[in-house]
C-alpha cells in the first residue's frame, strides 16, 4: 500500500496541491503515514471499511490541519 500513496503523492506535487480528501481508501487501520512531503491521514471507518475520513496534507500546512 506504500507504493500507491507514494504515486498519489507525486500526483499531488504535480498538480500543487496542499490538502486533498480522499475516497474508497479499503484499510481496516486508522492512523498516519508519511508519504513523501504529505502525511496521509486515514481515520477507522466501520467495519466494512466505510464512513472513515481520509486525507492527505502536505507538511508545511500540518500545523493548520
Amino acid at each position: 500500500m506504500k507504493g500507491s500513496l507514494t504515486t498519489a503523492a507525486r500526483e499531488l506535487v504535480r498538480y500543487k496541491l496542499e490538502f486533498v480528501g480522499v475516497q474508497e481508501v479499503r484499510w481496516d487501520k486508522g492512523g498516519t503515514v508519511r508519504a513523501g512531503d504529505y502525511n496521509f491521514f486515514n481515520g477507522k471507518g466501520n467495519e466494512n471499511h466505510q464512513v472513515g475520513t481520509r486525507f492527505f496534507a502536505h507538511h508545511q500546512i500540518i500545523s493548520s490541519v
